[in-house]
């Protein structure tokens, strides 16, 4: 049996998306900078998708800037706010331990440019509290970064709460909304969201596209020098086709929203619990407040990278962690921020679910983990340490 459950590292781009693109790469293929009618024509095009994409989170047409996906736009979220900080004076930036390495790694980079930088603890549930946001904002604070959902365990902050804290204290509040978007409902208005980060390829739309939300009044900075596309604020001419993809696809995704996570939260808690039937397991986060097709384990006594490639010779695409970190031998920084130790962490397996999981893959997977965990545990000297009481079990 084949089973791909790593949705949270891509999707399978839809036969909608897919349909829409190859017309428009035969119909608009103009540039849509160009004065004359093909390319205007490209330009219509490029602006209804545009309005599309507003439209399904809330915002404004000229809200939206395009890019080439979530890591451009987290860039250029950070750097911008710390520019507009710069200017005002405030040089200090909250964010959480456990976002994307686009978030953390420019974070580091502001530090060496003078900027302090505060993580917030996620606890042991993978959740921050708005409280704990507003009492770490001081008065040089000039913008508050968090996830929206976590890449790796999937536990969804409360944006709402933190949207309204920041607002309430001047502060610009950005969301790295990649996993979010085309799963959960978003509104940027009523979420007091200032800027957000978005990524075709995680709601079946093409890769190498997505955008950046910024609400009217925030100066944006520029990554990308050269033309005046995109309001001057990204050079480089416009991805129509790949814009329209996704535009299409998160259409779709917001469409059958509804139908499609009943489903998978169904198949989601499943997974959970035949995965908690094997001894020394532990879900990572919340068991409720996470997105509906995200399950993420780690397993005491293995290698995560083992289970990984044991379970690719049975059908079974998975992760045990972000796929931009792969090829890290570092346990998840993740894991970590939650608790997790060191060799707990390095057993972790994550199992992203789409709409067209069935129960029937969801017993296999169950069944599939359970024989590879007890296969590796059988030859592992960890695991007979731990079964032999010369180390302490922690799960």
């Amino acid at each position: 049996m084949k089973v791909y459950a790593d949705n949270a590292a891509t999707t399978r781009t839809s036969d909608a998306a897919i349909q829409a693109m190859v017309e428009c790469m035969k119909t608009d293929f103009g540039n849509p900078s160009s004065l004359y009618t093909l390319g205007q024509h490209a330009r219509e095009t490029l602006e209804k998708a545009r309005a599309d994409i507003a439209q399904a989170i809330g915002a404004l047409p000229k809200e939206i800037l395009f890019t080439s996906g979530g890591s451009e736009a987290d860039n250029q979220a950070l750097r911008s706010a710390a520019d507009i900080g710069r200017r005002q004076g405030k040089m200090h930036i909250i964010s959480t331990a456990f976002e994307h390495h686009a978030v953390l790694h420019t974070l580091e980079a502001l530090k060496k440019e003078g900027f302090e930088v505060t993580l917030l603890d996620v606890h042991e549930n993978g959740v921050v509290s708005a409280r704990e946001v507003e009492n770490a904002i001081r008065e040089d604070t000039c913008l508050v970064s968090v996830m929206y959902a976590n890449n790796e365990i999937g536990t969804i902050q409360p944006i709402a709460e933190i949207g309204e804290v920041c607002r309430a204290h001047g502060v610009l509040f950005h969301t790295d909304a990649v996993q979010a978007v085309g799963h959960v409902r978003i509104d940027v208005g009523t979420e007091k969201i200032d800027m957000l980060s978005a990524s075709a390829h995680k709601f079946h739309g093409p890769k190498g596209i997505g955008f950046l939300y910024a609400r009217k009044g925030v100066r944006l900075s520029n990554l990308i020098h050269g033309g005046a596309q995109e309001r001057g604020k990204r050079a480089g001419t416009e991805n129509v086709a790949a814009i329209v993809g996704m535009a299409v696809a998160l259409q779709d995704a917001l469409a059958a929203l509804d139908g499609n996570t009943r489903h998978i939260t169904e198949m989601r808690d499943r997974l959970i619990r035949g995965l908690e039937s094997i001894p020394h397991s532990a879900l990572n986060g919340d068991r409720t407040q996470r997105l509906p097709g995200n399950v993420n384990f780690c397993f005491e006594g293995i290698e995560g990278e083992s289970l990984l490639l044991l379970l690719d010779q049975k059908g079974i695409s998975a992760s045990s962690g972000s796929a931009c970190t792969s090829g890290s031998l570092d346990p998840s920084h993740v894991l970590l921020a939650i608790g997790r130790v060191h060799d707990v962490a390095h057993g972790s397996l994550r199992l992203s679910l789409g709409e067209d999981i069935t129960e029937e893959q969801v017993d296999y997977m169950v069944d599939s983990v359970r024989e590879t965990v007890e296969y590796l545990r059988s030859f592992s000297p960890v695991w007979r340490d731990l079964m032999t009481g010369k180390a302490q079990f922690i799960l």
